[in-house]
């Protein structure tokens, strides 16, 4: 998650943009990182514009970093903004559950490490960046009319409107309750199916008027603007995002080195109920409960490095308000499989 800046910035690989909590990011990893020396590679699941990775690397001098991302847009912009890095930088086009494919199959010194070595540190910064957020035609911002697209990948998958147009009520007003917390799902969903039958769904402004007028006027003056929880539940399900998240954090942990960590940053209660009941999951011991001993083989390979989940200080916040909604969870690799 980033800031925006000018549109110039945009056109030249998202330069501008401010990567959120980056000291306390590569703070987290550097354990690891100078532990294994030349032999470290991080993996930053969600690349983006390149940020997080450019701090690192600027950081560690031997350090590799391997970038995933689906968006060609964004591997095209912090490719340019990495090139001064050589070969230090890889990248892989994929879905950050992807990453166990890019570490087999990919090319290049980071990718020879990781594999010989074992991962030293990965990022997942969740959610829809605000990259894709400034591209106004991608149709993630509801304060903007535009093709109601939403996919992270422009080049494969249906779009939010294929799902406007297509689910049936009952799949909707799931999608809206369960992806996007919202109270009046059913009702939007029976406005979303009657108005569909005079017009299919194309631009989010539609959307926006419709859910203006769906949700009660009492609760449009509470809870941010009333089109936020809908544009949310729709960018999840078309991205499979909550499914990604589930899929990849067993693949990042059975990736890591001893000693490894990986650091999750979200941006929403549902991204951080799942990566909290995983991490919990983790650091337990299975050794049935009442023995008086540890038994051997049955301790817990991770550990927790966050106390809960951190959240961005006042300072961050001025600075970059996109941090606000952020809350960061870390674990580390102590014992091998």
């Amino acid at each position: 998650m980033t800031d925006t800046e000018s549109s110039g910035a945009r056109r030249s690989g998202e330069h501008g943009h401010v990567p959120v909590l980056l000291n306390r990011v590569i703070d987290l990893l550097e354990p690891a990182i100078e532990m294994m020396g030349p032999n470290a590679v991080v993996i930053d699941a969600t690349l983006g514009a390149g940020g997080h990775t450019e701090g690192m690397l600027k950081r560690f001098p031997d350090l590799h970093v391997i970038g995933l991302d689906r968006d060609p847009a964004a591997l095209e912009g912090a490719r340019e903004r990495l090139a001064p890095f050589g070969d230090r930088f890889a990248f892989y086009r994929t879905r950050f559950d992807g990453l166990d494919e890019a570490i087999e199959q990919g090319e290049g010194p980071a990718f020879e490490i990781a594999r010989s070595h074992g991962i030293a540190g990965a990022l997942f910064d969740l959610g829809v960046s605000s990259m894709q957020l400034d591209q106004v035609d991608r149709g993630f911002a509801y304060r903007v009319d535009a093709p109601l697209d939403m996919r992270m990948d422009s080049t494969e998958g249906p779009t939010a409107a294929d799902i406007l147009n297509t689910y049936s009520h009952g799949d909707i007003a799931r999608i809206l309750s369960v992806y996007g917390e919202e109270r009046f799902a059913g009702k939007i969903a029976s406005a979303i199916v009657r108005e569909r039958d005079s017009a299919p769904f194309e631009n989010s402004g539609r959307l926006v008027e419709l859910l203006y007028s769906a949700i009660p006027a009492a609760s449009r003056r509470t809870g941010g603007h009333p089109a936020k929880r809908t544009f949310q539940a729709l960018r999840v399900e078309v991205n499979r995002e909550l499914e990604s998240i589930e899929n990849a954090l067993p693949k990042i942990c059975a990736a890591l080195a001893v000693d490894g960590r990986a650091v999750f940053m979200s941006y929403q209660s549902l991204e951080d109920r799942i990566v909290k009941k995983d991490f919990a999951e983790r650091v337990k011991s299975t050794t049935p409960p009442g023995l008086p001993l540890e038994l051997p083989g049955h301790e817990p390979k991770f550990t927790l490095i966050t106390r809960g989940a951190e959240k961005a200080s006042s300072a961050e916040i001025d600075e970059n308000p996109r941090a606000a909604p952020v809350r960061v969870r870390a674990i580390k690799r102590i014992r091998p499989d």
